[in-house]
C-alpha cells in the first residue's frame, strides 16, 4: 500500500472500532499526538486512548473533506464525528500522518480546539 492508502485503512479501521486491525498499521513506537490532550505511545497507547471511545459510542465517523500527500507525509482535514443515541459531537481536526518505508504509520498528530470538544461533550451525556 502507499502511504495515503495506509493511512485511509487506518481511518476505516478506527471508525469501524477495530482498534486491533487499527494498530497492524502502525509501529511499535508510533507517536500518537493528540494536540491539546497530550502523547501517546505505541499500539498500545493508542489503544488505551482510543478505547473508551469505541466502548461508549454507537457510531464513530471521520469525514475527510481535503487530503494531501508529499511523500511519507499525509495531511487531512476532517470532521470527526462521534454519536451516542441521537446525540452527535461534531470537531473539525487536522490531521498529519507520517509512514516508514515499511509501511507503517510512525506518527499520528490531531489537532483540534479543546473548547469545541468540552463545549460539545454535553450533548452526549445522557439526560
Amino acid at each position: 500500500m502507499s502511504p495515503e492508502e495506509t493511512v485511509n485503512e487506518f481511518i476505516r479501521l478506527v471508525v469501524s472500532m477495530d482498534l486491533d486491525g487499527a494498530c497492524e498499521l502502525v509501529r511499535a513506537d508510533v507517536e500518537y499526538d493528540n494536540v491539546p490532550m497530550g502523547k501517546n505511545f505505541g499500539p498500545d497507547g493508542i489503544k488505551s486512548f482510543l478505547q473508551p471511545m469505541v466502548d461508549g459510542l454507537d457510531e464513530v465517523q471521520f469525514v475527510v473533506h481535503r487530503q494531501t500527500a508529499t511523500g511519507n507525509v499525509i495531511m487531512n482535514e476532517r470532521t470527526d464525528r462521534f454519536r451516542l443515541g441521537e446525540n452527535w459531537l461534531e470537531l473539525p481536526v487536522a490531521g498529519v500522518f507520517e509512514v516508514d518505508a515499511a509501511g507503517k504509520i510512525s506518527l499520528w498528530r490531531d489537532y483540534f480546539d479543546m473548547a469545541t470538544f468540552t463545549g460539545q461533550m454535553a450533548k452526549l451525556a445522557p439526560t
